[in-house]
């Protein structure tokens, strides 16, 4: 059976992992249906376009963009060696997705460049199953908006978590943020924009933590993040890294950018603690590290 280019697209077509290719000035020339159900954009909004026009954006989980620096891609063709990397790249409804990228670079029988190809793959959590959700959904324990878990099953789960803590000494830590200036993004660009930035920093914030850790809208623009098994240091550290995924996300309207930042607080239970006062503390963090200044982290164990 002799194989043509039209059937070498169907086959990749039907692979799941986000597959696309670049010539040697980094033009995409293709761009498969996995990528364009991972990414939310589909190929005529990407073929023709520069991997310079960086429509990705892939950071890494120091926020630092890859596709103004170290972009996987760009080393392969450098010194045409394959290349694989864990970042987050940008979906066109604003989130932040992680993926782990595997970059091949393609030469002719001379040995000169011709392009590279790239596979991508989402590493999401476990607990983002669709199962998952769907019995959150029946237990009217699911945030209609975000789709993540509501105030009532965060109560429900810090409560047995803080009792895990106060029998065997199991580390709980908080984590509660809020997005800064809402109410400024809702009178500038209108509620179904503010609501779609809700929804995009969900996703960051779910797809971007352990599978062990639960993330949930306690109200508002208002997240709680719960954390087991992590020192002080280390659940500090994970917030900073959702602060910077979060800064690094954005939804394209047809005028404008929108972006978001959010402030942060951090402790861990303390013997003394209730649950009452975790929360005050984690909460009077948080509005502290606004008076700050917003867009940052207070921590206290």
């Amino acid at each position: 059976m002799q194989i043509n280019d039209s059937m070498y697209k169907q086959f990749l077509d039907h692979v799941h992992d986000g597959v696309y290719f670049v010539d040697a000035q980094r033009t995409i020339v293709y761009w498969n249906k996995g990528a364009e159900l991972i990414t939310g954009y589909q190929a005529q909004e990407v073929v023709g376009s520069s991997c310079a026009d960086n429509i990705l954006v892939h950071v890494d989980e120091y926020g630092q963009e890859l596709c103004t620096g170290f972009c996987p891609m760009l080393l392969a063709m450098g010194d045409m060696k394959s290349r694989q990397a864990d970042v987050f790249l940008h979906h066109k409804d604003g989130h932040r997705v992680p993926v782990t990228v595997h970059v091949t670079p393609i030469h002719d029988d001379l040995g000169a460049l011709m392009g590279c190809v790239e596979t991508f793959r989402e590493s999401l959590p476990p607990s983002l199953d669709q199962h998952y959700i769907a019995e959150l959904e029946k237990a009217s324990m699911l945030d209609p908006l975000t789709q993540i878990a509501n105030r009532r099953y965060l109560e429900i789960r810090l409560a047995s978590a803080f009792e895990e803590f106060r029998r065997y000494g199991v580390p709980l830590g908080l984590i509660f943020s809020d997005i800064d200036h809402f109410k400024s993004i809702n009178d500038t660009f209108g509620h179904i924009v503010g609501d779609d930035v809700l929804k995009m920093t969900a996703k960051t914030l779910t797809q971007s933590v352990r599978a062990t850790d639960l993330v949930g809208r306690w109200g508002g623009e208002e997240f709680l993040i719960i954390v087991t098994h992590l020192t002080i240091q280390n659940t500090e550290k994970l917030a900073a890294k959702l602060r910077r995924l979060v800064e690094k996300s954005f939804l394209s309207t047809k005028s404008t950018f929108v972006s978001a930042t959010m402030t942060f607080g951090v402790t861990q239970a303390r013997r003394e603690d209730t649950l009452e006062s975790l929360m005050e503390r984690a909460d009077r963090l948080m509005y502290l590290g606004k008076e700050q200044g917003r867009n940052r982290i207070v921590a206290e164990p």
